[in-house]
């Protein structure tokens, strides 16, 4: 095969590489660009767990293409005029979270935790035609957020563990929470103990106060009901204390699912169950009592009226939740 001219040999290699060139130079300018992205994320992170934006670095960071990482993005009010008292709970527990990825061995730059105040990016709000906060948006390495990237804050509560779970089932990242210490609860044991210990010092050798059945059946009933009115699942889930509706701006203090509640929910709850219990035991004291019959009359009279009403009062809660709970005492 005879061997082409120098000159011709040199025009077919400038030829292919015009052809090759265009191509090679915007793929190196997208690698220089992620670089940069992803290297400024780096640098903030390093300073803070949970980086704030404004509406230019979301768009330039975050929506702006090119992006191989994931972001999680909280959407809050934090500005004391806001008022947002449950912006400011779930914030505590994304700062967790975020503080648990940044501070563990497996930190990566695979995935960013970041935040939009609506005071500082009221123009992303916009764009997102979001009209509520506190939102969580996982923004994935590819492509647009789809339904499941968002976070079901109503349903699951805004505790540092299930957004972690949600996470991991978003961005397979898996975190590992790890709370600051709390010594609240020790301090109160470290309490009890001092108090029980003093009582024992200076009653002496008279201990009748712990045979006191009605002091025991007392703590006991305030037990039972804090425990049926549903406050560890309050501390697992840590729901919002109550919702706003953003449109109308009512507040419900009852959630509309029998799958979630808020802490504002559980305290009526409570209080309801305990009126229905002073009423079961005024019948009992009525009739069991040693009293005239007017006196025992009277707390018969009250606690029916106490156990009517506010069971009432629970089967109404009952029907909001349940819808077509078909039972009732008084019409509510």
């Amino acid at each position: 095969m005879a061997a082409l001219p120098v000159p011709l040999l040199v025009l077919v290699l400038l030829l292919l590489a015009g052809c090759g060139g265009p191509g090679a130079a915007g793929q190196r300018r997208k690698e220089m660009v992620l670089s940069e992205k992803v290297s400024q994320l780096m640098e903030w992170a390093s300073k803070r767990s949970v980086i704030r934006m404004n509406g230019d670095k979301f768009r330039r960071l975050v929506k702006a293409p090119p992006r191989n990482y994931s972001v999680i993005v909280m959407f809050t009010a934090l500005q004391p005029h806001r008022q947002c008292v449950v912006c400011k709970q779930a914030d505590e527990e994304y700062q967790i979270l975020a503080n648990s990825w940044r501070y563990s061995s497996a930190f990566t730059n695979k995935i960013f935790f970041a935040m939009v105040d609506f005071d500082e990016g009221s123009d992303v709000f916009q764009m997102l035609n979001m009209n509520s906060a506190p939102t969580f948006i996982n923004f994935p390495a590819k492509g647009k957020p789809k339904r499941g990237d968002t976070y079901e804050l109503q349903v699951r509560g805004f505790a540092a563990e299930q957004l972690a779970r949600w996470v991991a089932d978003r961005t397979d990242v898996h975190i590992r929470v790890i709370r600051p210490p709390n010594y609240a609860g020790p301090l109160m044991l470290g309490l009890l103990l001092a108090v029980i210990g003093g009582l024992v010092y200076l009653r002496g050798s008279n201990l009748d106060f712990l045979y006191n059945k009605t002091g025991w059946a007392f703590a006991a009933l305030c037990f039972v009901l804090a425990m049926t009115s549903g406050q560890m699942w309050n501390h697992i889930r840590g729901p919002p204390y109550a919702h706003k509706n953003p449109h109308t701006g009512q507040v419900n203090y009852i959630h509309g699912s029998s799958q979630a509640q808020f802490v504002a929910e559980t305290h009526i709850v409570l209080l309801f169950n305990g009126g229905v219990t002073l009423g079961m035991v005024l019948l009992h004291e009525a009739a069991t009592s040693d009293m005239d019959v007017g006196k025992r009359k009277i707390m018969c009279i009250a606690g029916i009226g106490l156990v009517v009403l506010f069971f009432s009062w629970l089967l109404s809660v009952f029907r909001s939740k349940y819808h077509g709970y078909p039972y009732r005492y008084v019409r509510l």
